[in-house]
């Protein structure tokens, strides 16, 4: 992702190309990891802690498997843009989004590694800002078109690539909820943020900040 973005910023299609090609690699991994769970499943039946592990991963890696996708997506949107003449600063906003998600996903993936609960819900409460800042960017590319539709071509690329940031953002809450699924043994894709308050409030009471 942090490619992806760079090769926006940078207009360096050797690097897009890279990003694209790195897709197939995330979904040969993908496969490996769920075949390992599979047999998991299979020969060990898993109980308890242990099945919950089982299950969070193979939906974590559904989801980076997408996140993947949607990567390769702004690439291939980047390259679209390389030959046109769009001025610098019309990128200023999906730059700032795309550097904020990437911050998102590394927190996410670092809260996956260490099953942190409390990190898992900042991140969580952390995509309305995303939302507010795809719907920034959204705004701001429309105001492009509408003042000049020799604009519209280009525009619509920026507003791809911010869809596809957004989603990726809603993949890494889609793992925070995973993380407090496993630690607290309860679903709470659709409890909101009040709901996972009360699953992790033992959890939010040790946390200083």
């Amino acid at each position: 992702l942090g490619q992806a973005i760079l090769c926006l910023q940078e207009n360096d299609s050797a690097l897009a190309k890279q990003v694209i090609n790195t897709d197939v690699q995330v979904n040969k991994m993908e496969l490996e990891i769920d075949e390992e769970c599979t047999q998991i499943l299979a020969r060990r039946q898993p109980t308890a802690s242990d099945l919950r592990l089982v299950i969070t991963v193979i939906k974590t890696i559904n989801d980076l498997e997408r996140i993947g996708d949607e990567t390769k997506r702004i690439a291939r949107m980047a390259l679209e843009l390389m030959d046109k003449d769009i001025g610098r600063q019309r990128l200023q906003a999906i730059k700032h989004l795309g550097e904020h998600v990437k911050v998102v996903l590394h927190n996410i993936l670092d809260a996956f590694a260490r099953m942190d609960t409390t990190e898992a819900y900042k991140i969580y409460r952390q995509d309305k800002q995303v939302d507010v800042e795809y719907e920034g960017t959204l705004r701001q590319t429309i105001t492009f078109m509408m003042e000049d539709p020799r604009t519209i071509p280009w525009a619509l690329n920026i507003i791809w690539i911010a869809r596809a940031l957004e989603r990726i953002g809603d993949r890494a809450t889609n793992i925070s909820e995973y993380i407090i699924y496993f630690v607290k043994g309860k679903d709470v894709r659709h409890a909101g943020v009040e709901g996972i308050e009360d699953t992790i409030k033992d959890d939010l009471l040790k946390d200083p900040e």
